[in-house]
């Protein structure tokens, strides 16, 4: 098997979202789609721009996202009372199902890949991701999230 770090991570990343694709689909999610909700939830309605400032995303790709996600009942739109132009994009109560159950399935899949795995090596791999992401964005340019 090959042991260099960057098929490592991406086997384990791939080997998790195969593991969580059903889940996704049962829910009535596309990819990327609980990220929007999740992020929604902690910061309440906003608007389209700020999800794609956020998630460095293309816009349009977001606002597909929110057509999608709108059309399944897991968030709402409402005019800005600030700028008639914008809308607040905000989850609904299905969203926020969707959303806890994601969580869920996220935290089985967490279990699963960290099986044997102690307490303080699941906090210094955690910190170790973290440090790798943030050495990656400021290469590039970024400031980490």
């Amino acid at each position: 098997m090959e042991s260099s770090l960057h098929i490592l991570l991406y086997r384990a990343f791939h080997a998790q979202r195969n593991y969580l694709r059903p889940s996704l689909q049962a829910l009535g999610l596309g990819t990327g789609q609980p990220k929007l909700l999740a992020y929604l939830e902690a910061n309440g309605p906003c608007h389209q721009r700020q999800l794609a400032d956020y998630f460095d995303v293309d816009p349009a790709t977001i606002s597909r996202m929110m057509e999608s996600l709108q059309a399944g009942g897991f968030i709402s739109r409402r005019t800005d009372e600030q700028n008639h132009r914008r809308d607040l994009v905000q989850v609904t109560d299905r969203g926020r199902q969707a959303s806890a159950e994601w969580r869920a399935h996220c935290r089985q899949a967490q279990e699963i890949m960290l099986q044997g795995f102690t307490d303080q090596e699941r906090a210094q791999f955690a910190d170790y991701l973290a440090r790798a992401y943030g050495n990656m964005q400021e290469e590039l340019g970024r400031k980490a999230p």
